[in-house]
């Protein structure tokens, strides 16, 4: 399966580069927070969020959640997930081909904070 679709790839860089904008204009004090554009998963708990790529095609940036009752708001290399291979199969990450975000990026990190994983 295409991680990557032409229509949420062309989202994510478009969320990235309206936040480069708005760094450049606000110093880097502001972000907009986009609502989740790609969900990914991989072996029985990994769950990534991704909001932005940036235009180098390979940092994503979005919230992260490895399975260990801690999630992490950050970038990402699309190369190194892609890289992944999940025991005792060594099966790939999956994209979520119907998740749709009902909530900002933000909204998704609060609630995995308090439940200590993404709920999505």
């Amino acid at each position: 399966m295409k991680i990557l679709t032409a229509p949420i790839k062309r989202t994510l860089l478009a969320n990235g580069e309206a936040n480069q904008k708005m760094n450049m204009v606000y110093a880097g004090t502001k972000q907009i927070d986009h609502k989740p554009v790609l969900k990914l998963f991989g072996g029985s708990a990994c769950t990534w969020l991704f909001t932005e790529l940036d235009q180098d095609g390979d940092t994503l940036f979005g919230l992260t959640d490895i399975g260990h009752g801690e999630v992490e708001l950050g970038y990402v290399s699309l190369r190194e997930l892609l890289a992944l291979k999940f025991p005792p199969f060594g099966l790939p990450i999956e994209r979520d081909r119907w998740f749709s975000a009902d909530k900002t990026l933000s909204q998704y990190h609060d609630e995995a904070k308090k439940a200590g994983r993404i709920i999505a």
